[in-house]
């Protein structure tokens, strides 16, 4: 914890003005991917938010991505404790921050990728600069589509939709997700904070 009783953490920052809080990923010069550090921190940062006076949460990511999803590199190493899974990880962040007191907006630029996919579908709303563009790439890769992803997309676009996005790994634009029903407003680029506010 800071001086100001603010946690710090490794993969994010926070902040709160107000009943205003922030929570950003951290990591721009990597896209900011979610790994297990990451997942840990995300969800210990929900339990902080319910803890103070924050009646909002924008979520958001440094640099010019929103996340570039789950970290590749915990597949070809190790973890450091073999005790700790992501999967498990994954599901307990996706429970924290959509069960957040305090209303939480996703504020998304350039690519939100699997588990920061996952990420946004977690928030209450979604902002997204028309530079943004999302996607699911796990059945590519050849690994599991975790954290309760597939639910939360099922519940906002409907079985056929999400099951396209998943099968076909590819990107979907800002324009086009927000005629999905993934998005509650597309603004432009470098915008979405503000939008978010």
């Amino acid at each position: 914890m800071t001086a100001s009783g603010t946690p710090s953490f490794r993969t994010l920052t926070v902040s709160l003005e107000g009943t205003l809080g922030r929570l950003t990923l951290d990591q721009p010069e990597r896209l900011n991917p979610i790994g297990s550090v990451a997942l840990a921190e995300l969800a210990e940062a929900a339990a902080w938010f319910d803890g103070t006076d924050a009646s909002a949460v924008i979520v958001g990511g440094a640099g010019r991505a929103f996340s570039a999803g789950f970290d590749l590199r915990e597949l070809q190493e190790p973890p450091a404790d073999p005790t700790v899974r992501s999967p498990e990880l994954g599901a307990a962040m996706a429970e924290a921050v959509a069960g957040m007191r305090a209303v939480t907006i996703a504020a998304v630029q350039g690519p939100c990728v699997g588990g920061g996919f996952v990420l946004a579908l977690c928030c209450d709303l979604r902002v997204a600069s028309d530079d943004a563009w999302f996607s699911l790439p796990e059945v590519e890769l050849g690994i599991p589509l975790a954290w309760g992803g597939v639910p939360r997309l099922v519940r906002e676009i409907g079985p056929a939709r999400a099951t396209e996005l998943v099968l076909t790994c590819r990107r979907v634009p800002a324009a086009e997700a927000f005629a999905l029903g993934l998005l509650n407003r597309v603004v432009p680029a470098g915008s979405q904070q503000a939008a978010a506010e």
